[in-house]
């Protein structure tokens, strides 16, 4: 999981909602706003989408894009 140094908003991201948890479904969008204050977490950085959903990120999406 990328620490939290890696994450800023306009990124594309997956996160697993709190709900999706247990299946471990991934939700793709665009980080709107980051909610751990922490380097680094070990179930993954907190942030919330452009859409309004919050989870924690499992992945970044083509972050050597540039966007």
């Amino acid at each position: 999981m990328p620490p939290r140094s890696a994450i800023r908003p306009g990124l594309d991201v997956d996160i697993v909602q709190k709900h999706h948890q247990r299946s471990g479904e991934l939700t793709r969008g665009v980080v709107a706003q980051l909610l751990t204050s922490s380097a680094t977490h070990p179930h993954g950085i907190k942030v919330r989408l452009t859409t309004g959903e919050v989870g924690r990120v499992q992945a970044l999406v083509n972050p050597e894009s540039g966007g």
